[in-house]
């Protein structure tokens, strides 16, 4: 077995993990229609990915082409960091229950993509006999 699937395993048999396997996380939650913040909120989520590493790559190319290695130096880690805040106030805006939400769907597909048919394996087992003694 791949040291993948046994980190997989080993996170699956996790109560978080075991209850969005178990309990079939999806997106149903939040199906009623977005407020206009969580909308804002999304949008800064999806403009930070945006202004994020193209930007630094941008930063890099000018700094080349200027021949000016400080504009990459100074420039890359303050857009970078501009785009890290965009994201969080993103995901304060889009809110807790997305964020949730997402995270346990997003959880139980990666974990079932992983383990494959192995997944049913663990369902009854107790974190007991987690590799580790069962410690969290």
């Amino acid at each position: 077995m791949s040291i993948l699937k046994k980190t997989a395993l080993y996170f699956a048999r996790k109560e978080y993990c075991r209850s969005a396997i178990l309990e079939r996380a999806d997106l149903s939650a939040i199906k009623e229609k977005p407020t206009p913040k969580i909308l804002v909120g999304l949008g800064l989520i999806a403009f930070s990915y945006a202004i994020g590493l193209p930007a630094v790559v941008a930063m890099g190319v000018i700094a080349v082409w200027i021949k000016e290695p400080l504009v990459l130096v100074v420039g890359g880690p303050l857009i970078y960091a501009v785009s890290t805040i965009v994201f969080i106030i993103g995901i304060k805006m889009a809110g807790k229950k997305y964020f949730q939400v997402f995270s346990r769907w997003l959880t139980r597909v990666v974990l079932e993509k992983i383990l494959g048919k192995d997944h049913p394996s663990f369902a009854g087992t107790d974190s007991d006999n987690c590799p580790g003694g069962g410690s969290a």
